[in-house]
């Protein structure tokens, strides 16, 4: 009993379930057959609800909204503009394109509509005038000119002391995208939507970087860190600071958000720390041994920066991030950066005067006469201010016509330096105008000696000239040793002397007191002149006399066979002398 009872309950439960199966198929069927001619559940046809219409009932629908479309397009300002579907040629197409879009998505597949949305785009169902529509657009407010204002990226803020560097925000245009634009308007004509937002449907030109971009925000934390790099310049006694204040201008954020540091500003930066620390190349002045200052040309000793080097390390120091203290990197260098940049250590060479002293930290270690370059030759010794270039012990100096060793060696213009010339027996004066060096400055022995051991690589060498400091005392000597040698060329006294006697006597007058006094053969000028004046006062008599005797010669006796009487003979005799 109790089985036949629960099979009639299984029995029971089967039909039941075959009924409602029955129930759900028949359903199923009969919505499939009905999305065969319908939309399915959770359609849109280009943007708008059709879920459940026919074909008709979709153009119906939209023939009437098409007779007063409109559509209303907000600018970012909040400004409306409209686009009428007359100023268009907005116009419905009855043909079989909807019914062909419900048979192409099969009604069976409606269940899948529940959970998954169609979206359909056409754009055969609804058609304008393209000429219509291009100048219908072209006249709306949005795309004028004046509104074509270029979005700006988000980019780092300029340095601040208390913020630092900090992200910028993007600012939002005007600039419309026209293909953006355009797509977006047709696709809602085509939808017959009543409303297009240029901001929110993008048909703005965007910003490419936002302020929530994480490459920029990495990159302004990068800044923020070189931001930290303080380079205090300790020169002699004066101090300069680069800090972000100054090089935050130089940071550049590049495509790739990698921060970069501008060379060419690193480079001008460092030019103009050349003009205020540089003193290669300038003139300078030298308060001299006799009381003068004089401004020396021809510069080539003084501090000059390394540019390419101090670009380096700036670059290198700022990427560093941390504060550094530090000179600056040279090519040249100098003794001091306080006042003269020599300093009180320097050679100090007076081409005029032939005479130089060597100082050191302020005292005088030696001076001395010296023989320099011969001026009558073309190889007067240079001014200028030089640095030592080395010293060398035992060198032999090379020239075209000569081979000259030497004990010390101090070049400082290329082949030009000071050194021993032990073949000289004196120094100073004005042997160096006719008896002077290929251009080097020769120096007795013990002196060289000195300057060698006090003197080391680009030790300050001063080089000048300065009228008045002449040595007077071998100028008179050698002055006086020309007119010495007018006088012995005048030789023996005769009537042709008187040019050599004449400039002889006017050299002699052109001397001052001292040097005349040098005069050995003075006496001898005065002789010649003496011996001179009596030539040629007896040849003034004789002139004199000469014609009388003539006139004697040739006057004719009254008588010429006649005999001579004694006292006309005498006379006779003086006639013929």
């Amino acid at each position: 009993m109790k089985k036949g009872t629960q099979d009639k309950k299984i029995k029971k439960i089967l039909i039941i379930a075959g009924i409602a199966a029955g129930i759900l198929l028949t359903a199923y069927i009969g919505i499939s057959i009905y999305f065969m001619s319908h939309f399915c559940f959770r359609t849109k046809l280009n943007g708008t609800g059709v879920s459940g219409y026919s074909a008709d009932k979709v153009l119906r629908d939209w023939q009437d909204e098409i007779k007063n479309y409109k559509l209303e397009i907000t600018e970012r300002d909040g400004t409306v503009d409209e686009l009428k579907g007359d100023d268009i040629g907005l116009e419905l197409q009855w043909d079989d394109t909807v019914k062909n879009l419900i048979k192409k998505q099969n009604g069976f597949t409606w269940i899948n509509r529940l959970f998954d949305p169609d979206n359909i785009t056409s754009y055969a169902i609804v058609t304008f005038d393209k000429t219509k529509f291009d100048a219908a657009v072209k006249e709306l407010n949005c795309m004028s000119d004046k509104m074509q204002v270029m979005p700006v990226d988000a980019t780092a803020s300029e340095y601040d002391k208390d913020d630092g560097f900090t992200v910028v925000e993007a600012v939002d245009g005007t600039a419309i995208d026209p293909d953006s634009f355009i797509k977006g308007i047709e696709d809602c004509i085509y939808g017959l939507k009543e409303n297009y937002d240029i901001s929110k449907d993008g048909g703005y030109i965007q910003p490419q970087i936002k302020g929530d971009n994480d490459g920029l925000k990495s990159a302004v934390d990068k800044m923020n860190e070189y931001a930290k790099s303080v380079i205090t310049y300790q020169i002699g006694d004066d101090t300069d600071v680069l800090d972000a204040g100054t090089f935050g201008e130089w940071l550049e954020i590049q495509d790739d958000m990698s921060v970069t540091i501008d060379t060419d500003k690193i480079l001008a930066y460092v030019k103009g720390l050349e003009k205020k620390y540089n003193t290669f190349g300038r003139a300078e002045k030298l308060a001299t041994s006799y009381g003068q200052t004089v401004t020396i040309d021809n510069n080539h000793y003084g501090w000059k920066i390394d540019e390419d080097a101090e670009a380096e390390q700036i670059k290198n120091d700022i990427e560093g991030g941390e504060p550094v203290t530090r000179d600056l990197n040279y090519k040249y260098t100098a003794n001091s950066h306080t006042g003269n940049d020599y300093g009180n250590s320097y050679v100090e060479i007076n081409l005029t005067a032939q005479h130089l002293f060597v100082y050191k930290d302020g005292s005088l270690v030696v001076e001395s006469d010296f023989v320099s370059g011969n001026t009558s030759k073309g190889n007067g010794t240079p001014t200028g201010v030089f640095g030592l270039t080395y010293k060398q012990k035992d060198a032999t100096l090379n020239g075209e016509n000569y081979s000259t060793p030497v004990s010390f060696w101090m070049p400082f213009n290329g082949n030009v330096g000071m050194h021993d010339a032990t073949w000289r027996s004196t120094f100073g004066g004005v042997i160096y105008k006719s008896r002077g060096s290929h251009g080097c400055v020769n120096l007795p022995y013990s002196v060289a000696e000195t300057i060698y051991n006090t003197v080391e690589k680009n030790y300050p060498i001063l080089v000048y000239e300065l009228p008045g400091t002449e040595n007077t005392a071998a100028a008179d000597k050698d002055a006086a040793g020309t007119v010495i040698s007018a006088i012995d060329e005048i030789g023996e006294v005769t009537l042709e002397s008187a040019d050599a006697i004449s400039s002889a006597r006017s050299q002699y007058d052109s001397l001052s007191d001292t040097a005349k006094s040098y005069v050995s053969n003075y006496q001898a000028l005065v002789d010649a002149e003496t011996y001179y004046a009596q030539l040629q006062e007896q040849a003034q008599q004789e002139a004199v006399q000469q014609p009388e005797a003539d006139q004697q010669e040739v006057q004719p006796s009254a008588d010429p066979q006649a005999p001579q009487t004694d006292e006309e003979q005498p006379a006779a005799d003086a006639g013929t002398q």
